[in-house]
């Protein structure tokens, strides 16, 4: 019996979803993802798979068979196609739902990854996506793409991460072939997370720098700020309003961690820094993040977390031995 699985994981990123699958015994045999220091991040983490730093859209069958792989090598895929345009934090998402999956570009993604998955025809597949896409219109549309793939069967998982072992909350959907009955885990605290870290600016972990500093104005508002409390507010979508720079509940999981979050420390007059954040998202000290340190952020914000990754990993793990 095949003792270790594979995997080809679309739209990595900065590899939260390959973590979890890595972890979990999984061989990811190959990744995609065209954003440089993304790229360059993915790679350094996992130097033993191959990395087609190029558009999905340029990438088919054809392009796996010159590397020497034909339909059927890959037991799973994992894919994270951008949000943006199915967030309700995007105020410049369109109006009319079906055309955030057919008409914006980036939205048209999420069909590639379909595309992708009907041509290489994995036993599993999992594809990770913010709630926006459970609007009636997509995901109707999104059940009849899977089904012209040849998947009859496909169910709109929503998780949360919070109760997966994650110290933040984030509700996200991940539609599969396999319906994701996974137990709940304790619930950890922002202080259980950061407990053990040492000052920022040390050589260790890695990307545990000195935080940018804050203004005078927002150092003077931070300091007599309460926990759970915002020193930023911004209108999303349909008028909708979303907090920024939040003081951390050390008691509570942190509030969802976006690529432009930032929270301030719940004991300290400071930012996070990305240490710390990528703790909020699960990820090991291990697990570095390359380039500029808005883009570590947005790496961070934008993963599907390791610790949810590796559970519904292990989960699917059972469907194959079988």
């Amino acid at each position: 019996m095949k003792t270790k699985f594979s995997v080809l994981d679309i739209f990595s990123g900065g590899g939260g979803f390959s973590r979890g699958f890595k972890e979990a015994g999984f061989n990811i045999l190959v990744s995609i993802e065209n954003d440089p220091p993304v790229a360059k991040t993915y790679k350094a983490n996992f130097p033993e798979t191959m990395l087609i730093a190029d558009d999905a859209k340029e990438i088919d069958y054809n392009v796996f068979k010159s590397f020497g792989y034909q339909r059927n090598d890959f037991d799973v895929i994992i894919a994270s196609p951008p949000c943006e345009p199915f967030t309700p934090t995007n105020k410049k998402r369109k109006e009319v739902p079906i055309d955030r999956l057919y008409c914006d570009p980036i939205g048209q993604l999420y069909l590639h990854a379909i595309r992708l998955i009907n041509e290489m025809r994995p036993r599993f597949f999992v594809i990770e996506n913010v709630a926006g896409i459970l609007h009636d219109d997509i995901k109707a549309s999104i059940t009849k793409e899977l089904k012209k793939a040849g998947y009859n069967e496909v169910y709109f998982n929503v998780l949360y991460a919070e109760y997966h072992g994650v110290p933040s909350i984030r509700t996200r959907v991940f539609v599969s072939n396999l319906y994701l009955n996974l137990k709940k885990q304790k619930i950890i605290s922002v202080e259980e997370a950061l407990k053990d870290l040492p000052n920022p600016g040390t050589y260790y972990p890695p990307n545990h720098e000195e935080p940018q500093p804050l203004t005078k104005k927002l150092r003077k508002r931070v300091s007599s700020a309460k926990w759970g409390r915002a020193m930023i507010e911004f209108e999303g979508a349909e008028n909708k309003r979303f907090r920024n720079f939040i003081r951390l509940n050390p008691y509570r999981p942190a509030p969802t961690i976006m690529g432009s979050s930032r929270f301030i420390h719940p004991f300290e007059d400071r930012l996070l820094t990305v240490r710390e954040q990528a703790r909020l998202m699960g990820f090991p000290d291990y697990h570095v993040f390359l380039g500029g340190r808005d883009s570590q952020y947005n790496m961070v914000g934008e993963a599907v977390p390791p610790p949810l990754a590796k559970e519904i990993a292990n989960y699917i793990i059972n469907y194959l031995k079988e």
